[in-house]
């Protein structure tokens, strides 16, 4: 099937949608399965380290930099309309922020990890302003969710040494991409979002997507994201991790 036709197709999906809110049944993008990986020092994404165990034609959907009031009920709505799980990796600064809203992600059935404090370029930082970073973005997420976080994505992908110790002895897994929407351009629109989407699917066979939900363009565009999963014949795979003991 080719891109025009593809795009074509899940537009038309993501329509339907819009006028009936779909239900969990063969007509929607589900969960296929759950992984439940344990609280160790793993590093995943092949963009940076070893693949996940998943199958041809398997994703995972994670989402970067929020909660944000304006986008995060946006894509909530759109992955419960589709009955797809997520994982997503927050900002300190914004759980500090809006700790409902992070806790009404969990309360959907998604997952979180950390994805550093201030959202700083790390490597520019001194290795105690890294290490404090980190520590008070765990805090954070101790004192709202009442449990550690058992996973890190690093700002920008851009993983530092004292960091990857740290995380290693709190075991802690790293967790980078294979793929993405580079969905950070002020000029994007869902067609374009698409267009990237498809043609990185094509290249890697599937794999953890990188999209962001604080960004206003992702969020709007999440509906017809998912429906192109869909008509391409992408299953979801849900990542969990065991809880702290």
């Amino acid at each position: 099937m080719n891109i025009r036709l593809t795009l074509s197709c899940c537009l038309l999906l993501w329509i339907s949608n819009e006028v009936q809110a779909a239900t969990c049944d063969k007509q929607v993008l589900g969960t296929s399965r759950t992984i439940t990986l344990k609280r160790e020092a793993a590093l995943y994404g092949t963009k940076q380290h070893k693949a996940l165990p998943l199958n041809k034609n398997e994703v995972v959907l994670t989402f970067d930099d929020g909660p944000s009031p304006e986008n995060t009920p946006l894509v909530l709505k759109a992955l419960a309309d589709q009955c797809s799980k997520a994982s997503f990796f927050m900002i300190g600064q914004q759980i500090e922020r809006h700790p409902e809203l992070a806790k009404r992600v969990v309360a959907a059935g998604h997952t979180l990890g950390l994805h550093s404090y201030s959202h700083q370029r790390l490597a520019k930082l001194s290795v105690d302003e890294q290490l404090a970073d980190l520590k008070k973005a765990q805090k954070i997420y101790q004192d709202t969710f009442g449990t550690s976080a058992p996973a890190y994505r690093f700002p920008f992908l851009e993983e530092t040494p004292p960091l990857l110790d740290t995380l290693k002895a709190k075991k802690m897994t790293v967790a980078s991409i294979d793929l993405t929407i580079d969905d950070w351009l002020p000029d994007d629109t869902t067609e374009i979002l698409l267009k990237r989407l498809s043609q990185n699917l094509d290249k890697s066979g599937g794999g953890i997507i990188l999209m962001h939900d604080a960004n206003a363009i992702t969020a709007k565009a999440v509906p017809a994201l998912l429906a192109l999963l869909k008509v391409k014949g992408y299953k979801v795979v849900h990542l969990q991790w065991e809880k702290a003991s």
